[in-house]
């Protein structure tokens, strides 16, 4: 059965989910485990004509993982606390954050049954460091030590502005053109070894790897930045839309 939905004009919506960790929260009387994730990540999916699925990790993430995806057209990994070192061989540096186990084994099982289905992927600072490593790739676990800046990462809630440049014939130009391009930085961890495979696709004057995806027609875009606060330019969200549409079509047998 196909997941899209239609609006009541009858347009088809692809179903897109969006990785999301489990956090305390508190409304009212209540303290609780929540999914918890920034409105900006669904307004950015729902503005571009998505629609937008919370997934919070599961028990049993791999069999969980291949019911969800039953019922998506397109993935998005989101930002977030750091990737676990462990998993890409290295010693846990001090200032790296407290291990979020589930949500990495969770977000591994779905983009390893996404990518077996050929489900659009668009992933998102963490999710472009997950993706990474999930490819065999490292990653520089404080960039000030490995850059010596604090550029990526101001603190305090503040989305830091860095220009990356774009390169051509590629899908990210597709998106959104080639060249210098305007972004919003929040993280202090980034690409060391690339994965397997991936092919970087944009860069800051320092050389940190800002892009990659992955060679041939099966979509997976992945961004350092958070274009999810940029809400004047919505092509990267549109982008991944457009792929879930796309596999809707051509996979689950929905018409044009």
């Amino acid at each position: 059965m196909a997941s899209n939905v239609s609006d009541p004009a009858g347009a088809r919506r692809p179903v897109i989910g969006l990785t999301t960790y489990l956090e305390r929260a508190t409304q009212g009387v209540w303290d609780v485990r929540a999914s918890f994730l920034p409105q900006q990540y669904f307004d950015a999916v729902t503005a571009s004509g998505g629609v937008a699925v919370l997934l919070p990790p599961q028990p049993a993430a791999q069999a969980a993982a291949s019911v969800v995806l039953d019922g998506l057209d397109g993935l998005i990994l989101t930002g977030g606390l750091d990737v676990q070192p462990e998993l890409y061989g290295a010693a846990r540096h001090p200032l790296t954050d407290p291990a979020r186990a589930d949500r990495d084994e969770w977000e591994l099982a779905l983009l390893a049954g996404a990518r077996e289905r050929g489900i659009p992927v668009f992933g998102i600072c963490r999710g472009l460091q997950l993706i990474n490593v999930a490819y065999g790739g490292t990653l520089h676990q404080h960039l000030p030590e490995a850059l010596g800046t604090e550029r990526y990462k101001i603190g305090g809630g503040v989305f830091a502005e860095n220009t990356v440049d774009v390169d051509a014939s590629t899908k990210l130009a597709g998106l959104i053109g080639a060249g210098p391009y305007g972004v919003h930085s929040y993280h202090h961890q980034g690409v060391d070894r690339l994965g397997e495979g991936l092919v970087v696709t944009a860069r800051t004057d320092d050389g940190l790897v800002q892009a990659f995806e992955a060679p041939g027609d099966d979509y997976l875009v992945a961004v350092q930045w958070h274009p999810e606060e940029n809400s004047a330019d919505r092509r990267l969200f549109l982008g991944l839309v457009a792929a879930a549409d796309a596999y809707a079509v051509s996979h689950r047998g929905v018409s044009a």
